[in-house]
């Protein structure tokens, strides 16, 4: 468990009638794992020995599941900003049986003296706090947007996104992670999608990019390339044209531009009766044929059991969000002559259904400048079917942008 992480167990006394855990009494477990994780770090009188103290200014608090007498709930906490006498708190707190959110929260808080007058942050609470905040390297929870992301860090320098495909996670990237020495590597799991927060809430790409967008500002992050894959093509797409200043290159994986015929979009809502009714396990099932290439499904029974776990595991939440956030997506067809100032390079899979090479091809010829390969061997998930292959692709395109600079 890291410094900022803090388990406190469920009393039956802090519980309502119907012995679900009550508002007042989470407001304290919110205030005791704040006050638990200072006590770790510069001590519980920090602030009163620098004669000072942190009032609450503004909280807001979101509640997504009941905790019972015994649950052990695991509270996260992340600053989110630190102002010369202000700083706000993002604090999370999950069931560890399931690891289900349970409370999200946010918590602004002003230096006061014993006048109520504002004074600056005590500079021992900002260096433990700032230090606390650090993102390390490997697998990690980072608060974007109201939801808790899992973000896989590693590397410096450069730095490129990895953006993967509808009921995937982070982890079909894990080789061009492990591999891509030389950059700065980030891959966070879509919400609703692998490890990441999946609230109940319409999905957009707008929301996909706005997420990814505040978690490069929480990395310091101001250009990066992105790497999108299938949806993750999608929501790239969607951060081109809102934050086209924060893309340094673009890599289009086996995506398209256009929007879903009308024929797709009911296919669409055809998936979502199909996940509802059977859950994700249903939708690996129906997607698993068309998503990996001929070669794959014959010769790597593995990789095939391992797409398959992948998508099993899909929140219900997630899987119906992405769904409708697809359905729903912008054409994306008119920014493509205007990519001309963004290095692009577009890759299909030989054997992909789905986005078949010629129309990748075709759509590589209406972007200016961009250069377009075919992964042999590969249908619709190339870093996964041939992952070698992709990681070479990836690299000798991110040398030659470095060169280029």
């Amino acid at each position: 468990m890291s410094a900022n992480e803090v388990d406190l167990t469920v009393f039956p006394d802090e519980c309502d009638a119907f012995g679900h855990l009550n508002q007042a009494s989470f407001l304290s477990l919110f205030e005791r794992a704040r006050w638990t994780m200072l006590e770790r770090g510069p001590g519980m009188d920090v602030f009163t020995r620098n004669d000072a103290w942190p009032a609450v200014r503004k909280t807001t608090v979101e509640y997504h599941a009941s905790a019972l007498p015994g649950d052990v709930l695991r509270f996260q906490q992340a600053l989110t900003y630190h102002g010369r006498t202000s700083f706000t708190m993002r604090q999370v707190a999950r069931r560890v049986r399931d690891d289900a959110l349970v409370a999200s929260a946010e918590f602004v808080f002003v230096t006061i003296d014993r006048d109520g007058r504002a004074l600056p942050v005590p500079a021992e609470v900002s260096r433990f706090m700032l230090e606390l905040s650090k993102p390390g390297e490997g697998l990690q929870r980072m608060p974007v947007n109201g939801v808790s992301l899992a973000v896989d860090l590693q590397g410096s320098g450069p730095a490129v996104v990895f953006l993967h495909g509808y009921a995937l996670d982070h982890s079909m990237w894990r080789h061009q992670m492990a591999n891509l020495a030389g950059y700065r590597r980030i891959a966070a799991d879509l919400r609703g999608m692998g490890h990441s927060d999946a609230p109940d809430l319409g999905y957009s790409m707008a929301t996909y990019a706005d997420d990814v967008i505040a978690l490069l500002d929480q990395l310091g992050v101001k250009q990066a390339v992105l790497v999108g894959l299938s949806m993750g093509g999608y929501v790239a797409f969607e951060v081109v044209r809102r934050f086209r200043h924060r893309v340094r290159g673009l890599v289009l994986m086996d995506t398209r531009a256009d929007p879903d015929t009308v024929e797709v979009r009911r296919q669409r809502d055809v998936n979502s009766v199909t996940a509802r009714d059977g859950g994700s396990a249903a939708i690996a099932e129906h997607l698993l044929p068309r998503l990996l290439g001929r070669t794959t499904l014959a010769t790597a029974p593995q990789t095939v059991e391992r797409v398959r776990a992948l998508m099993a595991k899909t929140s219900m939440a997630g899987i119906i969000g992405a769904l409708g956030a697809m359905r729903d997506r912008p054409d994306s067809t008119p920014l493509l002559a205007a990519l001309g100032d963004i290095p692009t390079l577009v890759v299909a899979g030989a054997e992909d259904q789905i986005s078949p090479p010629a129309q990748m091809e075709a759509m590589a010829a209406t972007i200016p400048g961009a250069t377009f390969r075919v992964i042999a061997d590969a249908g619709h998930l190339p870093p996964v079917e041939q992952p070698l292959a992709t990681t070479r692709l990836l690299a000798e395109f991110l040398d030659r942008l470095q060169h280029d600079a």
